[in-house]
């Protein structure tokens, strides 16, 4: 029986304080062989102490330790995701401060088994999340309605932290991250993966604790006042800029996208640069939406606003 396989792509940036942990978390994964590739983006902290600690005492596969860009965690990732092209089996992410269940990758791994090996495939799902002594304080929203490119386009629905794909979505977001940089890294796996006509799984039961400290570098993620931050944003003019880098990035990778992808992107673009009316009626007709009816009414507003 072929032992499973998977790279698991770690971005750090001074993240000495857990990193430990969240390796230690890692290593008892009940999987088969784990590749790590860490990308360090120039700690001054002990971080690169660490990686090398454990580098030299990996045994569940190989562990590669490279140079990151310096750019921020976003390019950091992609440039993981270009160094890790030739590995072989699953690809997932890692934060450097998260704590992970031991059944997160194997999980991942049993569902995405269910899709053929031809077409590509992405996990994702909930968070538990946790303060700076792992206890738990809540959870990230539960989103019901089904992941689609339509849906893709204007919201990301799950963490990178939780992310799991499958060798073919992993060589189709190798071939992309080549052409073109992005707002964030899962986000842009949900786009493209979903984009290409592929399968995007949502698990609604979290098997990750997201840790909230002062030092991360994306922010709380639930409760109501991060909702409403997160819908403040669709209409401050932050929701167009991202707009912007994602549909000038798709727009890079077009030949990978499905004919009803391509048709819903262009609907898209129409919807923002058509005035109101056709900006509201672009989005009900294409089914172009967020997971929630709040959202939703917010996503609406910014279209009537000429933010979108």
């Amino acid at each position: 029986m072929a032992v499973d396989e998977i790279s698991v792509l770690l971005a750090t940036y001074n993240g000495a304080r857990f990193l430990n942990e969240q390796l230690q978390t890692i290593e008892a994964q009940r999987v088969g062989r784990i590749n790590i590739w860490a990308g360090d983006d120039g700690s001054s902290d002990e971080t690169l102490e660490i990686l090398a600690s454990w580098q030299e005492r990996w045994k569940r596969g190989e562990f590669h330790l490279i140079v990151g860009p310096g750019k921020g965690y976003v390019e950091n990732f992609r440039h993981l995701v270009i160094a890790a092209a030739s590995e072989r089996g699953y690809l997932a992410f890692s934060d450097q401060d998260d704590i992970w269940d031991r059944d997160k990758l194997s999980v991942a791994i049993a569902v995405l088994k269910a899709v053929p090996l031809s077409e590509p495939a992405l996990y994702g799902g909930r968070t538990r999340i946790v303060g700076s002594d792992g206890q738990m304080i809540g959870m990230s929203p539960l989103f019901k309605r089904r992941p689609t490119f339509s849906n893709a386009l204007v919201q990301s629905i799950a963490g990178g932290n939780t992310m799991v794909l499958n060798r073919t979505a992993a060589n189709l977001l190798a071939e992309t991250c080549e052409l073109t940089s992005f707002v964030s890294h899962d986000w842009w796996c949900y786009q493209i993966v979903s984009g290409a006509g592929g399968h995007v799984i949502y698990d609604p039961s979290p098997r990750i604790g997201y840790r909230q400290h002062e030092g991360n570098a994306i922010g709380e993620n639930q409760g109501w006042q991060a909702r409403v931050k997160r819908i403040a944003a669709l209409a401050d003019g932050h929701f167009a800029v991202w707009n912007d880098c994602n549909i000038r990035a798709l727009e890079r990778c077009r030949d990978k996208l499905s004919d009803e992808s391509k048709c819903l992107l262009d609907a898209f673009q129409d919807a923002r640069i058509g005035g109101p009316s056709r900006a509201v009626c672009n989005l009900w007709r294409y089914g172009i939406r967020r997971q929630t009816f709040a959202s939703d009414l917010a996503l609406y507003a910014a279209a009537a606003l000429g933010k979108l």
